[in-house]
């Protein structure tokens, strides 16, 4: 969900463009790469707290905890994302 948002609100200020509206794209991406939406919950906000500085950005921080409390690994290019006790893929 975190990474939906930030899309959305990429998309909505001219900073990314879509070929096809973004329900659309993320039900394909559901669909064929078997892409569960993961729900933003009480648990995730409250992992923040223990999260050090390294990353500013808030959706990051917030797919870092989640990441964390789920024990799930992350794909991103974002080398800061290493300094976090997350398993990162890319």
């Amino acid at each position: 969900m975190v990474s939906l948002w930030e899309i959305q609100i990429k998309y909505q200020l001219g900073k990314l463009q879509l070929d096809v509206s973004l329900p659309e794209m993320i039900e394909e991406q559901c669909l064929h790469n078997g892409i569960r939406i993961l729900p933003i919950e009480q648990k995730h906000i409250f992992e923040l707290s223990k999260l050090p500085f390294f990353h500013k950005d808030p959706f990051d921080r917030l797919l870092i905890a989640q990441a964390m409390v789920e024990q799930i690994p992350i794909v991103t290019a974002d080398s800061l994302f290493t300094q976090y006790s997350v398993e990162v893929v890319w």
